[in-house]
């Protein structure tokens, strides 16, 4: 009898000492997968993805394969094809995707193709018969509650895939690494208490900003103990804490309903940095896991940091107590396909999400995105809540897409608070000259301008008196926009001169505080957001803290925000207090009236799912926040110098690219063109390019429009 005839495996570790048996890991697997989809009743499903995912193992190919014999073996699509004769769709997508990907269905015209359909007719596929004698699969229920709809069924199936995934991740890891550093975290009630230990001295706070502050942070404790599981919103003013005030609602009601961790979802990766190191400074920084294109988790090889490994493991699944992430990152993942990123789907259900600064979910993906909340809301028991300053107006499309889910106001009296907090008066100066505003900002000696344009950022800020200028702009690399960001909040507490032109990377959640302001004409929350930036501590006057509008002679609003400056101007011209919450709702209102519901949803996602079947190939290509395609150029400047010249030398792997994304710069394509033709790239080999001419780049305005003439190029 032959090796591959005493025992089927499913793995052999890498020393070759050990062995597993495919049996043992299915059920491992199996069980695993159950556990994880028990929140939402998908658990006999589950059980059975994980009994029959890898039974295409019990094959003599694999079996050699495994063996060290060359070759590839299809072993995902025999699973599948058994799931499919016992009736279990849901189960036969997640099987079939659970290594390459959940495919589109296809049609009948499909045999011999990577659809589901042509794989499920394959009779190619090596002989497996050997699995019967070893696994023996009962017929699951299916929540039928969660397949009410061909939308929610895609949902379902895209969770029972993380679940079967995450299972097989796990399981294959416990296996070949032994005890791996995962888990070990506070519970949700220690964090809690950590939290309520930090705030304590607010309790007795001194003088009536404090007292609101601490009034809006006893509601949220409160609100979030006592209330059930759903959807809210948390309209706090800004300068009202909001921040901390969430994660009391988040803990507090993560505790009481015993749910699993708190996801925050920010919009830019501008501002991750400032509210994760919030979080770690109250909560310490183990439990506080950030998942996004900056962060890494790794270590130089040799190297062993135990608690450095479990948060990159974390970051695999978001198996922590406080997930920090973009709103890139969480919403493309919740409509992919592959299995890298839908892994941590799972542990969405049972959490409380926030959406920091609602009202910038991406317009044009809006309705996929309320559908995508709605789901998580009423049938995987997470708690959402949309927090900002200046609440988007979604509650025609939660209704229409959601029925039945009504959100709840935490903060107490919006209309009261927006009063107390108000710190700025806005008016409207219409149409300057460059001139007229350089001549405006150099009259005061901190001043912020936020303009529309990178290249107007960076032709303003060659006019500015040259003591304490700055200009923030996403040309600059993150390194330099972190470093730069510190000198300028160093200078406003120092009570030095500091004038600041910047992009609205500035308006949402960067904690700095001017005493007169400038906004070109954009969306009403993005003059309101600005705003914030002025007066944020209330040390002037209402009256003397001006948040001036203006539009710049010769130059009309961009193309991608125009229906925003039309929307905004509606509202300025019918509200003396365009601040006010009523104007904020009719500037919403008209916003949405004027993009149509079709701009909405400009890709057609729902659309998709209703006219295909189980389009998850197809929705994956289609789904993606950062529309334009960008290019990275890495800028060789402090420790970018010596991460250039390993790509140089030809390394390549994903610790080496998350340490370059704090030295690029993303530009688009007639940009890029530009920079070529003056010869001032080098490609790096993985589709972006190395800036070879420093001239090319400064440390104070970042990536040159335009190295040949000059001239803004504007993108």
């Amino acid at each position: 009898m032959n090796d591959w005839e005493k025992a089927w495996l499913a793995h052999i570790s890498e020393d070759g000492a050990r062995v597993q048996t495919i049996r043992e890991h299915l059920t491992g697997t199996a069980k695993r997968a159950q556990e994880f989809a028990r929140p939402f009743g998908g658990q006999e499903q589950a059980y059975l993805a994980g009994e029959l995912h890898d039974i295409g193992k019990y094959s003599r190919a694999f079996q050699r394969r495994l063996r060290g014999a060359a070759g590839r073996v299809d072993h995902s699509t025999a699973g599948a094809q058994e799931a499919f004769r016992m009736n279990q769709p849901e189960v036969v997508f997640a099987i079939a995707g659970h290594h390459g990907g959940m495919p589109d269905f296809g049609t009948r015209t499909d045999a011999g193709t990577d659809t589901l359909f042509g794989r499920l007719h394959n009779k190619a596929l090596e002989s497996y018969d050997t699995w019967k004698s070893e696994v023996h699969p009962q017929p699951a229920a299916r929540p039928r509650e969660l397949l009410t709809d061909k939308f929610s069924a895609a949902f379902y199936t895209r969770m029972l895939f993380s679940c079967l995934v995450d299972a097989d991740y796990l399981d294959t890891e416990a296996f070949m690494r032994g005890d791996v550093p995962r888990g070990g975290y506070p519970e949700i009630p220690a964090l809690l208490q950590r939290l309520e230990d930090y705030v304590a001295p607010w309790r007795k706070p001194s003088g009536a900003l404090n007292a609101k502050r601490s009034e809006i942070l006893d509601a949220c404790f409160k609100m979030g103990e006592h209330s059930e599981p759903g959807l809210y919103t948390l309209t706090a003013p800004t300068g009202s804490g909001k921040t901390v005030s969430s994660l009391a609602f988040a803990l507090s009601h993560a505790a009481a309903h015993h749910k699993s961790r708190v996801i925050y979802v920010i919009p830019y990766t501008s501002i991750i940095d400032q509210t994760a190191e919030t979080f770690r400074e109250i909560l310490g920084d183990d439990p506080v896991i950030e998942h996004h294109s900056g962060t890494d988790w790794s270590m130089p090889e040799g190297e062993m940091n135990p608690a450095l490994y479990r948060k990159s493991l974390a970051a695999e699944n978001w198996d922590a107590p406080v997930i920090v992430t973009t709103a890139v990152q969480f919403f493309e993942s919740l409509f992919s396909n592959r299995p890298s990123r839908c892994r941590k789907l799972h542990n969405i259900a049972e959490s409380v999400v926030i959406f920091d600064e609602a009202q910038t979910l991406p317009v044009g993906y809006l309705r996929p995105c309320v559908a995508a909340i709605g789901q998580l809301v009423r049938h995987y028991g997470a708690t959402a809540v949309l927090c900002t300053a200046t609440q988007p107006a979604l509650e025609p499309l939660f209704d229409e897409l959601a029925p039945g889910l009504k959100s709840k106001e935490i903060c107490p009296d919006p209309q009261g608070m927006y009063q107390f907090f108000r710190r700025t008066t806005l008016q409207n100066a219409g149409e300057l000259t460059e001139e007229a505003l350089v001549q405006a900002l150099n009259a005061g000696d901190q001043t912020l301008c936020v303009v529309n344009r990178r290249a107007t950022a960076q032709q303003l800020f060659d006019r500015l008196e040259p003591e304490g200028r700055y200009c923030l702009t996403t040309l600059l690399c993150p390194v330099d926009r972190k470093r730069l960001l510190a000198e300028i909040r160093q200078r406003l507490k120092d009570k030095k001169v500091c004038r600041v032109v910047s992009t609205s990377l500035i308006e949402a959640g960067v904690d700095v505080d001017f005493p007169a302001v400038w906004r070109e004409e954009a969306g009403l929350d993005s003059i309101l957001q600005t705003a914030g930036r002025c007066n944020r501590e209330g040390m002037y006057s209402m009256a003397a803290s001006i948040v001036t509008i203006f539009r710049l002679a010769g130059q009309r609003a961009p193309a991608m925000i125009r229906p925003n400056v039309d929307a905004a101007r509606s509202v300025l011209d019918r509200f003396s207090d365009p601040a006010a919450l009523e104007a904020i709702h009719a500037y919403f209102d008209s916003f949405m009236a004027i993009k149509g519901n079709p701009a909405l949803d400009f890709k057609e996602i729902l659309p998709t799912f209703e006219h295909q079947l189980c389009p998850f190939d197809t929705v994956d290509g289609l789904f993606h926040l950062i529309e334009s395609p960008t290019t990275a150029i890495y800028i060789p400047v402090d420790g970018g110098s010596e991460l250039v010249e390993r790509l140089r030398q030809g390394e390549s792997n994903r610790r080496l690219y998350r340490q370059l994304n704090q030295y690029a710069v993303n530009i688009y394509d007639d940009h890029l063109d530009r920079l070529r033709d003056a010869g001032v790239l080098e490609p790096a080999g993985d589709g972006n390019y190395i800036l070879t001419d420093l001239n090319a780049y400064s440390r104070e305005t970042g990536l040159a429009m335009d190295v040949e003439t000059g001239i803004g190029w504007l993108i």
